[in-house]
This record gives structure tokens, C-alpha cells and sequence, in this order.
């Protein structure tokens, strides 16, 4: 749109900029620009420092006929992690914003009272947000009004390390806390409301882009991981659950196992015939795997029903759905919350009820008494202050996502070498070593994953910055995409031009995590991996055989070749 906005909450002003066509021509937008916008000061700020930025950025896609056109990046330095973090994020806010005629908001400074911001059709005004501190995200997205917004919660405006910013009232920005940047900034809310049409998005080649756009579609509606009739459109992601439970690798009871008896209660199928689901989506998704109950809920993605379920060894799917929603409401992330819960249990030698998780989740919300203090550090925070440090099951202080890495060999390098910590998106090697997409490679060994694990982070890195759903790279590919964004901006792209802007991308997050102290020590999984077998029985093509531990010769070998490969040696 060419023009982004600068607010300084300290100073209580706005500007309207000219969108920094450096940063697009070389990060194209979404995750790589906000690295690049927040890279100025991250080498020496606290997630908490006024001078920290939280930066939202679209992509160049948004707002287009491009297919997943509507998500948008929330970048920043994680209050969990301490490393460079951004979090990609549906809904309808990147596509209002660009409609209100604005790429990029990039926010500083820390007001001194409590405030929202509010943009409008090319304006933006701070407005007194006294009225809404201490309100859940639903009720505080319901007073706003009109327009997509983006809220923290009550754990974001009392420092929980791992506090979401929700958007629209069930798409999270939810890994890493984010939603604590904003509350350290007394920033409650951002509203975007175009007004009704707004600005429209001019596209350099409109048939270019309607050419791409229909390949991209027909491999879609060709995918049967997609469209089909177990597919993501179906059920959403929660069509995982058998899957993942199958082939032996859910985590289940902190990690200790790796299968649990009660997974059918929480399945997609279960899901499907309990509530009655209405699909939605966001903006400019024709998949729409988002999940709606019939009365109205917003129903669990797979991670959150896999970790309040195997992982605290619940299986009641109300419970499950209850979990989630108090994360939507006091805005945290459901990954780090449920592995944290998991972990004071096995700390403490104890199953907590599903009644139990409720109260642990609103004691964590308010920082509620020492259980609440503790366990909204996180879970590595957690563990360390109770001299069991191994027992968070984390990466770099993130907690890993529901696949266990003895499944999945590709998975635990991965987790490792991720910039942002324990998370299976960074490269998703579920999807060949599980799901067998784009072809299958054999998920108890590393032979040839450094250089595929190094390949898709840069693809999902480039991915993540024109902004697209990875999903639909179950179906397409860089080169339908690079069809896409060449037709939107007029700037020839191709496969190998985005695979070098993400290298680009990963690359910068690499310098800024090593400016703040990270090192190869810290690409590693916690002990239990190497040490302790999985549960049930798999067969191979070697025999029948327990799931393993993880061989640590092997592993490290694997990290030593990706090292190689990415020239960080």
C-alpha cells in the first residue's frame, strides 16, 4: 500500500511512513520484515524495554486473490525464549489493515496508562483504554466493535511468559508470549476498520494472478491431505490425532510415553459427531479448516487437544474444549500452558483433574499465588527453580508441540535448530516422514535431513513472509507462489529467488540469537529423547521393534551436517 505506521506509546504519537521498500525488496514482507524492522534494537533490549518494537506486518499477498491471502506476522523478542520471535496469524486483521490503506505497524515506547489503537480508513488515534483493563479478549473484542482486532488478555497484562495476542477472538499469535510485549507497553488492543470497502490492493498483472490462482486451486482441490475426505477442510487439523497416534509418537504424560488409550475420545471423528462443527477460516482461505460448534465455540486445533489430552493424561474432550477456551479468553498459548502443567505434574507426583487444569489455567492468567507465580514462568523457568531442569520439555526455553521427536528423526533435528525454539513449524518434517507429502522419507533415521531440514526452513521462512498458510503446501509449491507474487508486484520471482530470501531471513535470526548469546549448546532436546524408549510396538522394514530412544551419535552427527550446510561452522 506504501505506507506503514510508527507509534511511540511513550511519546503518545503516530506517523505515517513510506513503507521501507528496502526491507520489502529484500524480506518481502510478514516474518522476514518484521525480523529485519525489529533487528535495529534486539541485539541489546529486553523483551520489556520501551525501546523494544513489536512489529505487525502483512505480506505482499494480502489482500489479494492469492489463495490463503489474509495472514500477517506479530514479530518481536520472546518474553519465554529470549530470542528473535515471530508468530504467523489468520483472521481477518491483515486484510483490514491493508484495507485501511497500511502494510506495516511497528510499535515502541511504553504508555503510562492503559491504552488501544485504533486505525481507521488511512488514520490512526491512542485512545484511554482504562475501560477495558482486566476484561477477557472476547468481552474487550465485543466493546471495540466493528473491525478485526487484536487483544491481549489478562495473562498478557500480567507478564505471563507465554501470553497470545488473539485476534478476532479465536486466531491466535500464540507461541512465545507476545501477548506480554504488548501488556509491558500498557498496549490492550489494536482495532482496524476499513470502514466498509477501504483501499483496494493494486495487483501489477491481474491475469497473471488469476492464471496462478486457478494451478494453485486445482492442486488443492486435487489434495486428498487437504480436500479430502479425511482432509484438513474436513475436520481441520485435529484429523492428526489418529494419524499421530498410530505410528506410536503422541506425547503422553510429560513424554514419558509416547501412546495413550484415550486419544479416541478427542479425534477429529469424536469432534465431528459431538459438536457438529461449522467450518471457518480466514480471510482469503478456501480450506477453511477452522472449526466452529454448533453453539458457537471455538473448537481445539490438534496440539491443544493432544496436550490437554495424552500429554496430562485426560481424555475427556469437554474438558479439552473448556481448556481451550479459557486460553482463548485470558490469551495463552495452549502449547506452552498444557507442557507446563504436564511438567509441575511429573515434578510433583501428581495427575491433576480436569478441574484441576482449570483452575491451574485462571491461577496462571492472574499470576494467582506461588502455583500461579510459578507456572507462568514457563516450564524450563519452572523446572529449574524446582532443580529438575531436564524435566521441561523444551527447546530453548519453548516447549515442544505434540510430536514426539522418537517418531520422527527429522522432527527431533528440527526442534533443535529452530531459531524460535522447540516448534514443528519452522520445517514440518511431519509432512514427508508422516504424511508422505511431497514424498515419504523413513522417520526413524537422518540420513539426508540436515539438507531437507535446511531447505524447509528457508522455504517457510519465505512462506511465512509473502504471508501464505503452509498448509496448502501440502498441494502447491514455491513455484505456483512465486507465479503469484510475481503477478501481484511486477518483480519477477521464482523458486530459487525465495528460497535465497528465506535463507536470507533464517539467516538474520541466526545473527540475532548468536548477538544474544545463543550458541550450539542451545540446539539440542532435553535428555529423556536420548534415554528413555517410546511406548508400543512399530513394525519396519527391519522387523518389529519398541520405539527408541533417539541415538545421541547419530543425532549429533545429523547436527553437525546441517551446521555444514548452512556454512555456520
Amino acid at each position: 500500500m506504501g505506507k506503514s505506521l510508527r507509534v511511540d506509546l511513550s511519546r503518545g504519537e503516530i506517523q505515517v511512513l513510506e513503507t521501507p521498500a528496502a526491507i520489502c525488496g529484500e524480506f518481502l514482507g510478514g516474518r522476514g520484515a518484521g525480523v529485519a524492522m525489529v533487528a535495529g534494537s534486539i541485539f541489546t533490549e529486553a523483551w520489556d524495554s520501551p525501546r523494544m518494537p513489536i512489529v505487525f506486518a502483512t505480506g505482499p499477498l494480502v489482500g489479494t486473490a492469492a489463495p490463503t491471502s489474509g495472514r500477517m506476522s506479530v514479530v518481536s523478542r520472546s518474553p519465554l525464549t529470549g530470542t528473535v520471535f515471530d508468530c504467523s496469524v489468520g483472521g481477518r486483521f491483515g486484510t483490514e489493515l491493508k484495507k485501511a490503506g497500511f502494510d506495516f505497524i511497528e510499535i515502541t515506547g511504553q504508555s503510562d496508562k492503559w491504552v488501544w489503537l485504533d486505525i481507521g480508513n488511512g488514520h490512526a488515534r491512542i485512545e484511554d483504554a482504562s475501560a477495558l483493563q482486566g476484561k477477557g479478549t472476547g468481552e474487550t473484542g465485543l466493546l471495540l466493535g466493528k473491525g478485526s482486532t487484536a487483544v491481549t488478555g489478562i495473562a498478557g497484562e500480567n507478564g505471563v511468559r507465554y501470553a497470545s495476542i488473539v485476534f478476532d477472538g479465536h486466531y491466535l499469535a500464540g507461541r512465545g508470549g507476545l501477548g506480554a510485549v504488548m501488556g509491558a507497553k500498557r498496549l490492550k488492543a489494536i482495532r482496524v476498520f476499513s470502514g466498509g470497502e477501504g483501499k483496494k490492493v493494486i495487483v501489477a498483472d491481474p491475469d497473471g494472478l488469476r492464471k496462478a490462482r486457478e494451478e494453485i486451486m486445482r492442486l488443492l482441490r486435487a489434495s486428498q491431505a487437504v480436500f479430502g475426505e479425511f482432509g484438513l477442510a474436513e475436520f481441520g487439523t485435529t484429523a492428526l490425532v489418529d494419524l499421530i497416534h498410530a505410528r506410536k509418537m503422541e506425547p503422553t504424560h510429560n513424554f514419558r510415553k509416547t501412546l495413550f488409550s484415550g486419544s479416541s475420545n478427542y479425534s477429529g471423528y469424536a469432534m465431528k459427531a459431538r459438536y457438529r462443527p461449522k467450518k471457518t477460516g480466514c480471510a482469503g482461505c478456501p480450506v477453511l479448516c477452522k472449526k466452529i460448534s454448533f453453539e458457537g465455540v471455538p473448537l481445539p486445533e490438534y496440539e491443544t487437544v493432544s496436550h490437554f489430552g495424552a500429554l496430562n493424561g485426560i481424555d475427556s474432550l469437554e474438558a479439552i474444549v473448556e481448556a481451550n477456551r479459557l486460553c482463548n479468553e485470558y490469551g495463552i498459548d495452549a502449547i506452552s500452558a498444557a507442557s507446563t502443567i504436564a511438567c509441575y505434574s511429573e515434578i510433583n507426583g501428581v495427575k491433576p483433574a480436569p478441574e484441576e487444569v482449570s483452575a491451574l489455567l485462571r491461577r496462571i492468567a492472574l499470576r494467582d499465588g506461588d502455583a500461579g507465580r510459578a507456572l507462568a514462568e514457563g516450564s524450563y523457568r519452572y523446572a529449574l527453580s524446582m532443580g529438575r531442569p531436564e524435566l521441561s520439555m523444551s527447546v530453548k526455553g519453548l516447549e515442544l508441540p505434540a510430536y514426539d521427536p522418537r517418531g520422527a528423526y527429522g522432527m527431533a533435528l528440527a526442534y533443535a535448530t529452530s531459531n524460535r525454539g522447540g516448534c514443528h513449524l519452522r520445517a514440518y518434517p511431519v509432512s514427508h516422514e508422516i504424511l508422505r507429502k511431497p514424498v515419504a522419507t523413513d522417520r526413524f533415521s537422518f540420513e539426508g535431513k540436515a539438507r531437507i531440514i535446511k531447505i524447509a526452513e528457508d522455504l517457510n521462512a519465505a512462506v511465512d513472509s509473502l504471508t501464505a498458510c503452509k498448509f496448502v503446501f501440502f498441494a502447491a509449491g514455491l513455484e505456483e507462489y512465486a507465479r503469484a507474487v510475481s503477478a501481484v508486484t511486477g518483480k519477477e520471482q521464482n523458486v530459487q529467488s525465495l528460497l535465497r530470501t528465506g535463507e536470507r531471513i533464517w539467516d538474520l535470526e541466526h545473527k540475532l540469537n548468536a548477538m544474544n548469546g545463543f550458541t550450539k549448546d542451545d540446539d539440542d532436546l532435553p535428555a529423556r529423547f536420548f534415554e528413555e524408549e517410546g511406548t508400543g510396538i512399530i513394525h519396519t522394514k527391519k522387523g518389529t521393534l519398541t520405539v527408541p530412544p533417539i541415538d545421541r551419535d547419530a543425532f549429533l552427527a545429523a547436527r553437525e551436517n546441517y551446521y555444514t550446510i548452512r556454512g555456520y561452522l
